[in-house]
């Protein structure tokens, strides 16, 4: 196994199962995919936005079990750059493993500016429409995170233990409250589930690659396998009751817009728009309670994005794919030191640019869809990843077909249709931010696969049915010995 340059490792067995479930749940950001997407989705499918989070959530869920699967035969914190390049092609491997990097890095700018525009609107509420400011206050939350998440996997989920219960507890409230309100803009229609409600194809696309952004950031909890206990069946089930969670949340809330506010008001609303129905179901207070909730769920994805992209740069650092520094973990903290400071360090010169562009608004928006591009890259090549690696073992059985591959299979192509789909659909600033983020890392790709890293060289092959042999020979050899300690036994790494 490659060490890392001082010869640590992460700190395993830091995680439990309740405390992953919540990191899956703030991955997905309940509040803020919400405030930042839902007058996206409207201007993409009009009222067809549950009808896209059903679609979509349908294939996702065949990403998150080719997670779960590939979590149990390779406890990586790169997860999909690990598990592509060694099932797929290195090259593939790092590709996935690089749009991810880039695609949180660009969210820590379109998560931090709604959190200063958020905390400006609490505080000053003439300046939340002033960019270079949200900026400011948006970097210094963001700067914040940085510090809890240098402090360690405990104290970063210590933290989002507080961030994520008052926000859950605030959206069930809204929803309890939504349901027993009376008075609506718009009759509720099940059409709003139909097919009928996307314009061809194309509509389609560029409604589930929206849809794809609500639910990114679960896979994080396969990120902090490494530091979680029993992590080869911990990090997949943590994701799977995420995302089935923030699945029923999202669609609850989205029906709950569209029958409280008229089309108008959706779309003068933009960003503030659940301020706007918690206005409307709690008069006087409930806009206030929203943006706060708002204001958490954002603060709170800060952290778990943080947390992916430095896991990340890592694993690569580690695989020397990238700067070999990128892998050194601090003696004191056990977190990868050297990857948090470089993301901050990224993340602060983007803010810089964000503060002389357009509306915060406009930002969100080319971000949303430039970030779904890169999602479907690197979740539909694990969803191949995952039927190559399981394919000794699909015909033994209909669930093994259909969990295993034929579902997983489905996830990948919706991925991947969704991403050539909607290329006619962006806006050429998404495009660019987009498949430009993607050619980007062609060039430490090449720079590193000429210096003989044994990631490009020697990838050792993911296979199922050997993986899995290994692991219950070692578990009869070693029957009193605890999970978590096979575990660490079994890390694979290049």
């Amino acid at each position: 196994m490659r060490t890392t340059p001082s010869s640590r490792g992460l700190q395993p067995n830091v995680l439990g199962t309740f405390d992953t479930i919540v990191m899956a749940v703030a991955g997905s950001a309940p509040a803020y995919s919400l405030a930042a997407t839902t007058a996206v989705l409207f201007g993409a499918v009009g009222v067809g936005g549950p009808a896209a989070l059903l679609y979509c959530a349908i294939p996702m869920l065949g990403i998150v079990l080719a997670y779960a699967r590939l979590g149990r035969i390779d406890v990586n914190a790169g997860a999909a750059y690990s598990w592509v390049g060694r099932t797929l092609h290195p090259f593939l491997g790092f590709l996935s493993g690089w749009a991810l990097v880039f695609s949180t890095t660009v969210f820590m700018v379109a998560g931090s500016l709604p959190a200063g525009s958020l905390t400006l609107s609490l505080v000053a509420p003439d300046l939340a429409d002033h960019t270079a400011l949200a900026a400011a206050v948006g970097a210094c939350w963001f700067l914040v995170m940085l510090l809890v998440v240098l402090g360690g996997a405990r104290l970063t989920v210590r933290a989002q233990l507080i961030m994520s219960g008052v926000e859950m507890l605030i959206l069930v409230g809204f929803v309890l409250a939504a349901v027993a309100h009376r008075g609506y803009a718009t009759a509720f229609d099940w059409s709003w589930f139909g097919l009928a409600q996307f314009d061809g194809p194309g509509g389609f696309a560029a409604g589930a690659l929206i849809a794809a952004f609500y639910y990114w950031g679960w896979d994080v909890t396969s990120n902090l396998s490494e530091e979680t206990r029993n992590s080869r069946r911990t990090a997949g089930t943590a994701a799977l009751v995420g995302v089935g969670f923030v699945f029923v949340l999202f669609e609850a809330i989205t029906v709950a817009v569209n029958v409280l506010l008229s089309s108008e008001e959706i779309r003068r609303a933009g960003p503030n728009v659940l301020a706007v129905v918690g206005q409307e179901v709690w008069p006087g207070v409930g806009g206030k309670l929203l943006v706060v909730a708002v204001l958490l769920s954002t603060v709170a994805t800060l952290e778990t994005t943080l947390i992916q992209v430095t896991r990340s740069l890592f694993a690569m650092g580690r695989d020397r794919t990238l700067p070999a520094a990128l892998g050194t973990v601090h003696r004191r903290w056990n977190t990868p030191w050297v990857a948090v400071a470089t993301v901050g360090g990224a993340a602060l010169l983007l803010f810089a640019a964000a503060a002389a562009a357009g509306s915060v608004q406009q930002i969100l928006r080319d971000a949303v869809s430039a970030i779904g591009l890169q999602i479907a890259l690197y979740y539909g090549l694990a969803g191949i990843a995952a039927v190559v690696a399981y394919k000794g073992l699909l015909l033994r059985s209909v669930k093994n077909l259909v969990v295993g591959g034929l579902w997983p299979l489905l996830g990948s192509a919706f991925m991947l249709w969704a991403f050539v789909e909607s290329l006619g659909e962006l806006s050429t600033t998404a495009l660019a931010i987009g498949l430009g983020g993607l050619l980007l890392g062609v060039v430490p790709l090449a720079v590193y696969a000429g210096r003989g890293s044994d990631y490009y060289r020697r990838p050792a092959r993911l296979d199922a049915v050997r993986a899995l042999a290994a692991s219950a020979a070692a578990g009869a050899a070693t029957p009193g010995a605890r999970t978590g300690d096979r575990d660490k036994s079994y890390a694979t790494d290049f």
